[in-house]
């Protein structure tokens, strides 16, 4: 049997850096045309901004805010083969700024789905276990809608569209026994809460649960952004922290291209990639909740052949005691056509 069905992460998932030029801009060299594309500038100070092809390339949210959807018909403008076409918009496009691209593959089209009591809109690709869902709950109490990976999710991420409410963040791991009943908030940098029927009854294989009138508003159009883990392509765990610069090791069983870290406690999610630094220790962070341009005052992590090491006592990463959640999608897989080396 294959150690891992994707022999070529960046087919799937892909940073791209890019300088903006005040006008229309085509940006190339994703590989692949993607379906959900998160833009944060580099030198500047605009938040992370979200755009997927199940809403439409023009309606732009932010990880940073808990402000609804907004049609930006200067932001990231359509979504092509290879990539993605921006306007002049100074968040997302400004002359001479520098910028990062996080790409997901989707299915690159969307089907109706119901699976779950909440009939869902999705663009599910089970090869890389990610999937963009749109739904608008009703009624009241747990529901569920279909995610359309065929494995059950361990991240699902919802924000409503239609509202200024905050983004809730499920991990399978942010609680040992009962994750369906605690959240965190993407755009905060608030610790894990406990909230009994936020995620209805939980996840399964072919459904995300809700709890309408708990974690969702009867109503309201939401997005959700949802992960299953695939071997040698994604992982999504958890650490407890040292306190010392030499910190944990986690195993990903990849060469992780991007990394996020958020504390269970109170503290902001940083995000690393292989691109804006290219040697170890990384410590070339941004954050998903954020405004601020890159932060290089913390030791970094190490990106290796298998997985990821902590270098820093830095809060954020490794408080003695303290638990962790990540998220982490490859570079290369431990084992196969080209195994991964370490950087």
């Amino acid at each position: 049997m294959a150690y891992t069905t994707i022999k070529k992460p960046s087919d799937y998932f892909n940073t791209v850096l890019y300088t903006g030029n005040g006008s229309t801009n085509a940006i190339t060299g994703v590989g692949f045309a993607p379906d959900l594309t998160l833009l944060k500038d580099r030198n500047d100070t605009s938040g992370t901004r979200s755009y997927d092809t199940v809403r439409g390339a023009i309606k732009r949210i932010r990880t940073d805010t808990n402000e609804a959807e907004v049609d930006d018909s200067d932001g990231l403008t359509a979504f092509g083969s290879d990539g993605f076409t921006l306007g002049a918009d100074g968040a997302t496009n400004g002359n001479s700024t520098l910028y990062v691209s996080w790409n997901w593959l989707g299915a690159n089209g969307t089907a109706s789905n119901t699976d779950g009591s909440i009939t869902s809109t999705v663009s599910a690709n089970t090869t890389n276990g990610f999937s963009i869902c749109t739904f608008t709950p009703s009624g009241s109490g747990d529901q569920s809608f279909g995610h359309g990976l065929g494995a059950t999710p361990k991240v699902v991420i919802t924000k409503a569209r239609t509202s200024t409410s905050g983004w809730n963040f499920y991990h399978e791991n942010s609680y040992a026994t009962t994750p369906e009943d605690y959240y965190l908030s993407l755009n905060a940098t608030d610790g894990i809460t406990n909230l009994s029927g936020v995620w209805g009854a939980g996840m399964t294989s072919s459904v995300a649960g809700v709890g309408v009138g708990v974690g969702v508003t009867a109503g309201l159009d939401y997005v959700a952004y949802c992960f299953a883990e695939v071997k040698g392509f994604s992982k999504f765990g958890s650490y407890v922290g040292n306190g010392s610069t030499d910190g944990t090791f986690i195993y990903c069983g990849f060469k992780p291209a991007w990394v996020m870290v958020k504390r269970t406690g109170a503290e902001s999610w940083g995000i690393i990639d292989n691109k804006r630094q290219i040697y170890n220790p990384n410590n070339t962070r941004l954050f998903a909740n954020l405004t601020a341009v890159e932060d290089t005052s913390e030791l970094g992590i190490d990106l290796l052949s298998n997985g990821f090491k902590i270098r820093n006592s830095w809060s954020g990463n490794n408080a003695s005691g303290n638990s962790y959640i990540y998220m982490a999608f490859a570079e290369e897989p431990l084992v196969g056509d080209n195994p991964a080396t370490a950087r």
